[in-house]
């Protein structure tokens, strides 16, 4: 018969691991970034203009209909550009919009939002009733986060964090932002194997399971050892940038160059964006 201790140790032993391996993946892979697709043959300058303008749109429109139009077409992009639509949607959906939905809950119902009356039902001797308004401001508000979310996460997806370092310098985004994203995204992979690997060195030399007390120290000691030691690594990691003659400056060896297709993608970024506006002010 297992041991219940154990089993709870396993469990919080994947949750760890597979937290680390999926910021790794999350933030680091550039894997979809090299695939042949339509996003990663366009320029990033015009793919980030774009993107802008959808997200633009979806902040903007208040009719879930037509933000859901535009998650729709977000959708077939990321399909185009050679991306798992499961994996897509896994990635997309499962925090911030469940997060958001969480947030909005208590509007749905008739105490927040008064108004007609939807579905009501009781819950320990409680009354609660759903309202129209609260409903549809929760249904917008939840599907304009995923949409905006899903956004960002396909550009990001499709485009090199080198590259999109160097548009934000092309748009006039100050030096020290682009600093401090580039130094906190080379850091994030060195973060995450330094944890990985103390959470590894303290399962091989003190076990799965020690006393409270015990565990308390190691726990307290080593949040204290993280600490020095990111705060050096830190330090080394912009002195290491320092001397290979990084100047805040993101520089490529290959250089935006705009072709006739960035530009049709472009206009056609921009009918699509109008054609919403448009629909939107006329329903």
């Amino acid at each position: 018969m297992s041991n219940p201790v154990h089993k709870k140790s396993d469990f919080i032993e994947r949750s760890i691991l597979s937290a680390l391996a999926f910021l790794k993946d999350a933030t680091l892979s550039e894997e979809y970034a090299n695939r042949k697709g339509l996003l990663q043959s366009l320029d990033p300058r015009f793919k980030t203009i774009s993107f802008f303008a959808f997200l633009v749109t979806a902040v903007s429109l208040k009719n879930v209909v037509l933000i859901g139009t535009l998650y729709g077409l977000c959708l077939l992009l990321a399909f185009l550009s050679s991306i798992p639509v499961r994996h897509f949607l896994v990635r997309t959906l499962l925090f911030i919009p469940l997060f958001s939905l969480c947030i909005v809950l208590p509007t749905l119902f008739s105490i927040v939002t008064p108004g007609e009356a939807v579905w009501s039902f009781n819950i320990l001797g409680i009354s609660a009733v759903i309202t129209r308004p609260g409903f549809d401001g929760a249904l917008l508000f939840v599907v304009r986060i995923a949409t905006s979310v899903s956004l960002v996460v396909l550009l990001s997806l499709t485009t090199r964090h080198s590259e999109l370092l160097k548009v934000l310098r092309v748009f006039g985004v100050p030096p020290i932002f682009v600093l401090t994203v580039s130094m906190s995204y080379r850091y994030l992979y060195l973060f995450a194997t330094m944890v990985e690997n103390i959470f590894t060195a303290v399962k091989s030399r003190v076990g799965v399971v020690s006393h409270q007390r015990h565990g308390q120290n190691i726990v307290a000691w080593n949040i204290a050892n993280t600490w020095n030691r990111t705060t050096q690594m830190s330090e080394e990691v912009y002195m290491a940038m320092l001397s290979r003659g990084y100047t805040g400056e993101p520089r490529l060896l290959s250089a935006f160059q705009a072709t006739p297709k960035d530009w049709v993608w472009l206009l056609g970024a921009v009918i699509i964006c109008a054609s919403l506006f448009y629909r939107g002010y006329t329903l």
